[in-house]
């Protein structure tokens, strides 16, 4: 006669089964307590991580400033009146002379601004002044970081705008 296992020999042996099996892997939970904690951890390292200018988040500051340039000259053209663009190198900041809307350019950009020292009988040399003719005292904002950089020319004659994209080592 044959010897079947009982039903509580059965139990056992799927709860030693279970047992092992358990020993062996990861419980639902562990996995998702771990994956909390990177999270967490995520969240508070990588805004610390300091972030630098995409090349293309460097052609838009020099699209913006071209825009702004262009916007006030057509405001002098329209209104029959000299606006001034003041330009501030050192604070790395543009503002418009007819909205007062300012371009901030963030801490690893490079401006330099060539502009002339003296325009129309008075001395400048921190604007780009348009003229109610069209013409302007023209000047070059450079805006630049490693490898890569953008020059807004505004001619003096004309008053266009134009953006030029320089290769820097």
């Amino acid at each position: 006669m044959e010897r079947r296992p009982t039903l509580s020999a059965v139990r056992a042996e799927s709860v030693r089964e279970a047992q092992a099996f358990n020993a062996h892997g990861f419980a639902l939970i562990e996995i998702l307590c771990v994956l909390a904690i990177i999270g967490l951890l995520a969240a508070i390292i990588l805004p610390a991580i300091p972030r630098s200018t995409t090349r293309a988040r460097l052609e838009s500051y020099a699209v913006e400033t071209a825009a702004l340039l262009k916007a006030d000259r057509n405001a002098a053209l329209r209104r029959q009146v000299r606006v001034v663009t003041q330009v501030d190198a050192e604070a790395r900041a543009i503002r418009s002379g007819v909205t007062g809307w300012t371009i901030r350019l963030p801490g690893d950009v490079v401006m330099q601004a060539t502009l002339a020292s003296r325009c129309a009988d008075r001395a400048t040399g921190r604007s780009i002044d348009f003229f109610p003719s069209g013409m302007s005292c023209g000047g070059t904002i450079a805006l630049a970081r490693p490898g890569m950089g953008y020059e807004v020319r505004v001619n003096w004659l004309t008053g266009g705008v134009e953006i030029v994209p320089q290769k820097l080592l």
